[in-house]
């Protein structure tokens, strides 16, 4: 978004337009293979319902076709950091929102006062309009240091890694993270925003939304790179459009925000895998975006 104070994350930005077009590419290993390795439910779950949550998620996917036009199938904005402080930044973004199907927030942002100022104010703009929010980032310090912010909007997906996880929960419950059950941590977080979306990151991704809890163990790599993060918050910008978009008929009555989180987990780690089999301890976020169609394909086109 081109505004003097936000900027297009790079990595994210090029997540977005990758997963646009993501479907012409041919690629990726069996799909069974990776779906006995993806998911879980509060219990083991058979490859038949593992293969029934991923078809909820291509069931959300709107087809590729010629009479669309661009921008119809998603317009995603990025709030990101800009040194150069505009006073009237709430006001210059608020022009582009009714343009907008769902906003990221926090790649690349920073900590300034005056800046997490307008950030906020972008925030509450935004949920006046209902726009979806994905908060990844210092969008998530933010979020830390007033949780009012967010609390109720059941349109926001929180993105936090394991420390920023520790954060919001000592901020909104008041009390050190339950380390021996991430499951019941990242439920419990939910509920405790009013039903926000929560995604920890981690060796398995757990999300909740305050009533169910799924886990992502789709097989990625050792090597977390920097920017994976923005990756995962930017095509989750897309999924989650898609899945509101579709509505209720299309997920099965199952959450719209689950399932795009899900499905955008279940993505950024396939793009590791691959990335890691071709370049191995070099690999880079920059490798991961070029895996996006590869990747794509194998888990929801195939």
């Amino acid at each position: 978004m081109a505004t003097r104070v936000g900027v297009v994350a790079a990595v994210a930005g090029a997540a977005v337009v990758a997963l646009l077009s993501a479907a012409l590419a041919l690629y990726g290993q069996p799909l069974d293979t990776a779906l006995k390795r993806a998911f879980s439910l509060h219990k083991v779950h058979s490859v038949k319902d593992m293969e029934n949550t991923f078809q909820l998620v291509r069931n959300i996917i709107p087809p590729l076709t010629t009479k669309k036009h661009k921008g119809q199938d998603g317009r995603i904005g990025i709030i990101g950091g800009c040194q150069d402080d505009n006073p009237k930044a709430v006001h210059e973004v608020e022009k582009w929102l009714s343009r907008l199907h769902a906003l990221v927030v926090g790649p690349g942002l920073g900590r300034e006062d005056a800046l997490l100022e307008n950030v906020k104010g972008i925030l509450e703009v935004s949920k006046a309009r209902g726009i979806p929010l994905i908060i990844d980032a210092d969008g998530l310090w933010l979020i830390a240091q007033q949780p009012t912010l967010i609390q109720g909007y059941r349109k926001a997906v929180l993105t936090p890694n394991h420390m920023e996880f520790g954060r919001l929960s000592e901020a909104v419950l008041k009390d050190p993270v339950d380390n021996s059950d991430r499951r019941a941590a990242v439920l419990r977080l939910s509920q405790a925003l009013g039903n926000v979306t929560v995604v920890q990151k981690g060796e398995q991704d757990v999300i909740s939304d305050g009533e169910h809890v799924l886990e992502c163990s789709q097989q990625g790599s050792n090597r977390r790179c920097g920017g994976q993060g923005d990756l995962l918050s930017g095509s989750l910008g897309v999924l989650v459009h898609w899945a509101l978009h579709a509505g209720p008929e299309k997920t099965n009555g199952f959450s719209p925000l689950l399932l795009a989180a899900f499905g955008a987990c279940s993505l950024t780690r396939q793009c590791n895998h691959q990335a890691f089999q071709k370049h191995g301890r070099s690999t880079t976020t920059t490798d991961m975006i070029a895996e996006v169609g590869p990747a794509f394909n194998t888990l929801f086109e195939t």
